[in-house]
């Protein structure tokens, strides 16, 4: 039975809905840079550069990995703690990578432009604006009415991963946006980052400890690969916190060292400035 089942489960399924989100954030892509591209650039300037392309190549195939077969077929049906790996995916991993991939002067037109969409738009990805929205999207995938309608309706599931993954793209915007000046600074992504992983935490040791299967539609007979439903939840957990609450954790630390080096630089150069003035050049300083 569990063999059959193990065979079942890679049995392939088409989602043209995915398809269609693919194709089309790839069609956007191509359009912007070879249509839009070249009339908003001056020219000799760069329309988009070889990291850039990198970073939209991952991310596209990271989005159709993360909402196509198997492991959406594998999430839906079958094990919660592979539901978790879909959302880190298109929560932490997908949006930072296609953020990084968007030229500056596409962010200009979609954002600093005059008009009702860029207005919503310099709204949504203030910090404070879109952290709540991220949080409160990531508290909701995990309130167990919307868990296990998720499972049962296809449409609703599709729909619930599409606000994850904007309210994501909302949330990632003012640490490494294309536009430098909607960042925050450096010790505000730091503590942003942080805040930002403490709501994952939370529903990560809820589902560890809690006695019994939180969610009923997992709360099944047929354990894939013989993982039971208890033991599916407790890995879910160590997902979120491990995988979700870590890498964040690393992001701020990775953060932090940089932005200490920066100062430490910027210190050794002003010292190095003292050092060197003549005093001609004290008295240019120091007088009225």
């Amino acid at each position: 039975m569990t063999a059959m089942l193990a065979v079942s489960a890679w049995e392939y399924e088409f989602h043209p809905e995915v398809w269609l989100l693919v194709g089309a954030i790839v069609a956007l892509g191509v359009y912007s840079v070879r249509a839009i591209g070249p009339i908003a650039v001056d020219d000799g300037d760069t329309i988009v550069t070889t990291p850039q392309k990198r970073y939209f190549i991952a991310g596209v195939l990271l989005l159709w990995l993360a909402a196509d077969w198997p492991m959406h077929d594998i999430a839906e049906e079958h094990l919660y703690f592979v539901h978790m790996f879909q959302h880190l995916l298109i929560s932490f991993i997908v949006p930072p990578l296609l953020l990084l991939a968007m030229p500056a002067w596409l962010a200009r037109l979609l954002i600093m432009e005059d008009g009702v969409a860029q207005g919503a738009l310099r709204l949504l990805t203030k910090p404070v604006v879109a952290g709540v929205l991220f949080n409160l999207f990531q508290i909701l995938t995990h309130w167990g009415a919307v868990v296990n309608l998720s499972v049962d309706n296809g449409a609703f599931h599709y729909a619930i991963h599409l606000g994850v993954f904007f309210s994501a793209l909302l949330m990632w915007f003012p640490v490494l946006g294309p536009l430098k000046e909607l960042q925050m600074s450096e010790p505000g992504k730091m503590l942003y980052l942080f805040l930002m992983s403490i709501v994952p935490t939370v529903p990560a040791g809820w589902l560890t400890f809690a006695e019994g299967v939180v969610y009923e539609a997992y709360d099944h007979d047929d354990h894939l690969w013989g993982i039971s439903p208890t033991e599916d939840q407790q890995a879910a957990g160590a997902v979120m916190k491990i995988v979700g609450g870590f890498y964040l954790w690393a992001l701020i630390a990775i953060r932090f060292m940089r932005f200490a080096a920066g100062q430490r630089e910027a210190d050794m150069a002003a010292r190095q400035k003292r050092s060197n003035l003549t005093y001609a050049d004290f008295e240019r300083e120091t007088q009225p």
